[in-house]
């Protein structure tokens, strides 16, 4: 089995499958994001292209503030659905259900942060070409 697919033409298609930036077909993470030991391994550079996946010491450190958006929005939709489906509950379903739903969603709030960070500010750009001449 291939580490690569064939390419996705759209960058935001290639964010959403956490495709590389550069090739859109190698993988940012080595494992699953089910595998609860390794979801946050990534491999040094795409498998693919070659393009490295840590442009600088520290560039992900910039994640943590897109991961605390993704909160932000979780708890206002969260607090938002249990206010008008549920009347209004206690404030320990409140409390429940963000932490919940939290933790369920770690692994992928911690990949789509990474990559968000790379796509943005990883300084890689989209070249079809360049999985196509690493290939031959």
């Amino acid at each position: 089995m291939s580490t690569s697919a064939a390419p996705i033409e759209s960058s935001t298609l290639a964010l959403l499958a956490l495709r590389c930036p550069r090739c859109h077909q190698g993988k940012l993470f080595s494992h699953p994001a089910t595998s609860l030991t390794k979801f946050t391994d990534m491999p040094a550079e795409c498998p693919v292209c070659g393009q490295t996946f840590e442009p600088e010491p520290g560039f992900y450190f910039g994640a943590m503030y897109v991961s605390f958006g993704f909160a932000v929005g979780t708890f206002a939709a969260v607090g938002i659905l249990l206010y008008y489906f549920f009347g209004n509950p206690d404030t320990w379903v409140y409390v429940a259900a963000v932490t919940v739903i939290t933790l369920v969603s770690t692994p992928l709030v911690f990949r789509y942060s990474r990559a968000l960070m790379l796509y943005l500010f990883g300084g890689a750009r989209y070249d079809a070409t360049r999985a196509a001449r690493r290939a031959r």
